[in-house]
């Protein structure tokens, strides 16, 4: 199997019987299930099940797959729907945004960056805490576009609204997003344009 090969191919390949061409798919979107599943369930452990239930039910499924919309739009929802399937099941408390749980980790953060690696990650990190601190709609709308890589029209396909009302909500969502990282973020995003 060729490593060019664009989902769709690979999805006919598994459909036609090549069971092993699915391992692809798991391999191209491990990441993306997981940071998904992980900022719905808030717990690495249940992230972890959550994303290979994710796989097996999207495998198990795989021939409902039209193609109307990207292969990584039908599996989000997949994932979406099993974080809120698992959570119901698990009756998990959801933590509020205001957990000062999540100021401790931010505040944990390590200042003394020696390497570009560490820096990267470090403002990755700081990243995932500002938006960890959005409403739940407006993370879920910039993990969409950012992360998921998403248009904008698959994010409305994704969240059953129209085009511009997306947009406007994506850009609500920036702003919500700028503002929280300026407030708690002030002195790491002053040396990043420094």
């Amino acid at each position: 199997m060729s490593t060019g090969q664009n989902d769709n191919e690979i999805i006919s390949q598994v459909l036609s019987g090549n069971q092993q061409a699915y391992a692809a798919l798991v391999n191209r979107y491990q990441s993306y299930v997981f940071t998904l599943t992980l900022r719905i369930t808030k717990n690495r452990e249940d992230a972890e099940e959550v994303a290979q239930d994710v796989f097996i039910k999207a495998y198990r499924a795989l021939a409902d797959f039209k193609g109307n919309s990207k292969f990584s739009t039908w599996l989000y929802t997949i994932a979406n729907n099993t974080c809120i399937t698992f959570l119901r099941k698990k009756k998990l408390e959801i933590h509020s945004l205001d957990n000062e749980g999540v100021f401790e980790v931010a505040d944990s953060q390590d200042s003394g960056l020696r390497a570009n690696l560490v820096e990267q990650k470090s403002k990755v990190t700081m990243v995932n805490s500002a938006i960890s601190l959005l409403n739940p709609d407006d993370a879920q709308i910039i993990t969409l576009f950012y992360k998921g890589e998403q248009s904008l029209e698959e994010i409305a396909t994704i969240l059953g609204l129209e085009t511009n009302t997306a947009k406007v909500r994506l850009h609500r969502a920036r702003t919500r997003l700028k503002e929280k990282m300026e407030k708690h973020f002030s002195a790491e995003v002053r040396d990043i344009y420094n």
